[in-house]
């Protein structure tokens, strides 16, 4: 074996089970198995660097800010609650939500969809006691059966587009994948309003979790007079190094301090709340001039007023908070805000707050004050779920811009006037000119991590075929493949595709498959384009787990889901999405 092609092989094969056990943030591990590349002499740095100046990374970039701008224009927030309908027929209601939800998210990048509409899905299932179990999983994949539609319904198809381009291929047109994923998409909705809404659970929210069980974990404490703790810091009092209690709001006069800071002096009669180990709570006892109180029933709502409020958010896979305590991350100091509760796989956490390690998909149940949502708003490593107001909102004549720019982008692009990228740059051009976005909220709306790690897998790619690694693979998988003909050939691809897509991220997934399925295709003598398309359809179709694809992460926590549930629901889909999608491109590309 070439030295060239054993050293790719080597690091493509360390980078996914990098990516599997999740060591680091995807997108630092990718760069990094690209940079190892470069050291070894394997990828030129011109070769390497491509794909930052690949055309579909490039568009998703520009996207992101057109998404933003839509987003903030507030046009959307009604379209799901006027869907749902009154809930007097649950499935009814529920395949009326998945139609105009899909639509969207054909043209939007789906995480700000799943995002925004969760706590409205949420509110409306409670409001008619309806389990919003039953409806936040087929919200999740309303949007990845809309996002397969499309050239810009996900970013892992202008990835390939890009790819293709590169190669001195046509690309795909603007409705091209539809013919594949659009049967499959029905279906799909078909399946979730019948047998898909009777395996879905019925279980309570986190939300009403966290209210039932607060006296679990809440408890409250008060300075005495004459207390020798009056004058003392939070620090020197001893309440910051207890084993099992964790300080959250300080309450005097009726005025709340959320996240309360180590320098904070104490005084009589000051109302302090904890959340915790309720069966700890002898540190307080031990405690001299400090009275416990007992018998009260502390409910979450006694915990806020106009200065404090309660939010629920959701640990992004891409958090730098992972795989470190609360404690560790500094939560309270960073975020204006502290952990009142953690819930993970439908059960909370019964630990210390400032113990418990974070996982990707735990929602936390925060109390913050109100420069909470000013730090947040940058920040990467969580969603906000919690409906709140939202200081961004533009006035109406800025927000008919926004879905008109958006119209006349896809216009353009569908009719061929203008290729993808510069019809989205066009969009962008005229958003900053009337501004209605500004290079500061635009700045918010790219997300970097995701093109950081899409212009790196692409110079991984570059390196899988120029190493010859690709047709290595591909050689192998036509032989493996031989007595099934094509058709065999077109499941292997799609069923890898979406087994990597299950473990690692969909765009990662999708740019090590494109070079081996090019590959394939040259070998068998077929129209690339049947690969393509299937690995298009196959990296958006990830059912079967919570942190395969964002969005069902987002829903992960707030639904009170568990891991089983998304594969009792999401095995039979995707093995309906392999069925459709591997005959469509069959009668459609092959014969």
């Amino acid at each position: 074996m070439p030295f060239e092609i054993a050293i790719v092989l080597f690091v493509v094969v360390a980078m996914l089970v990098c990516l599997m056990k999740e060591v680091a943030r995807p997108d630092l591990i990718v760069f990094c198995a690209l940079a190892i590349l470069i050291l070894s002499g394997v990828l030129s740095p011109a070769d390497a660097l491509r794909g930052f100046s690949n055309e579909g990374m490039l568009t998703v970039a520009l996207l992101f800010i057109i998404a933003g701008a839509v987003k903030q224009s507030g046009m959307l927030n009604q379209v799901v609650t006027k869907a749902l309908g009154s809930g007097k027929s649950p499935r009814k209601s529920l395949l009326q939500m998945m139609v105009p939800v899909a639509g969207l998210s054909a043209f939007l990048n789906n995480t700000p969809i799943v995002v925004m509409f969760t706590p409205v899905v949420r509110k409306w299932c409670m409001e008619r006691n309806i389990s919003p179990s039953k409806f936040l999983i087929p919200l999740s994949y309303a949007t990845i059966f809309g996002g397969a539609l499309t050239l810009i319904g996900t970013s892992t198809n202008l990835v390939i587009h890009g790819f293709m381009l590169e190669q001195g291929l046509a690309g795909f047109s603007m409705f091209q994948l539809a013919i594949a994923s659009f049967p499959a998409g029905i279906l799909g909705i078909l399946y979730m309003g019948t047998i898909g809404y009777k395996l879905l659970p019925s279980r309570k929210t986190s939300e009403q979790s966290f209210n039932e069980s607060s006296r679990e974990y809440l408890s409250e404490a008060v300075v005495e007079p004459n207390s020798p703790l009056i004058g003392k810091t939070i620090e020197e009092a001893g309440l910051r190094s207890l084993s099992g209690l964790y300080l959250i709001e300080l309450i005097r006069n009726g005025e709340r301090t959320a996240s309360v800071p180590s320098y904070k002096k104490l005084m009589a009669n000051d109302r302090l709340i904890f959340t915790g180990v309720i069966s700890t709570i002898v540190e307080l006892q031990n405690i001299k001039g400090l009275r416990v109180e007992t018998g009260t029933n502390l409910k979450l709502e006694d915990l806020q007023n106009g200065s404090a409020s309660l939010v629920e958010a959701v640990v992004s896979h891409q958090s730098a908070l992972i795989k470190k305590t609360v404690k560790e991350n500094k939560f309270r100091s960073k975020y204006g805000a502290g952990i009142v509760a953690v819930h993970r796989n439908d059960e909370r956490i019964n630990t210390k707050v400032g113990d418990i390690i974070l996982k990707p998909g735990d929602t936390l149940l925060l109390l913050g004050n109100k420069d909470f949502v000013n730090r947040w708003s940058g920040s990467r490593d969580f969603y906000l779920i919690s409906p709140i107001e939202d200081p961004e909102i533009i006035n109406s004549n800025k927000s008919m811009i926004a879905m008109a720019t958006l119209v006349v982008m896809i216009l353009l692009a569908a009719f061929n006037i203008l290729p993808m990228f510069k019809a989205a740059l066009l969009a962008v051009i005229i958003l900053f000119l009337t501004k209605t976005i500004t290079f500061e909220g635009a700045r918010k709306y790219i997300q970097f991590d995701v093109l950081l790690l899409i212009a790196c897998a692409i110079g991984i790619g570059i390196a899988l075929e120029q190493s010859g690694t690709a047709a290595l693979i591909a050689n192998y998988f036509v032989q493996l493949t031989k007595g099934a003909g094509v058709i065999g050939a077109i499941v292997v691809v799609y069923f890898l595709t979406t087994t990597f897509t299950e473990v690692i991220t969909n765009n990662a997934a999708a740019v090590l498959m494109v070079p081996i399925a090019l590959a394939m295709s040259t070998q068998l003598a077929v129209d690339p384009m049947a690969f393509f398309v299937t690995i298009a359809v196959a990296a958006s179709a990830s059912f079967a787990t919570p942190i395969g694809y964002q969005t069902n992460l987002i829903v992960y926590g707030p639904g009170g889901y568990r891991f089983s549930d998304y594969l009792k629901v999401g095995i039979p889909l995707n093995l309906l999405y392999l069925v459709v999608t591997v005959m469509i491109v069959y009668f459609k590309w092959i014969v």
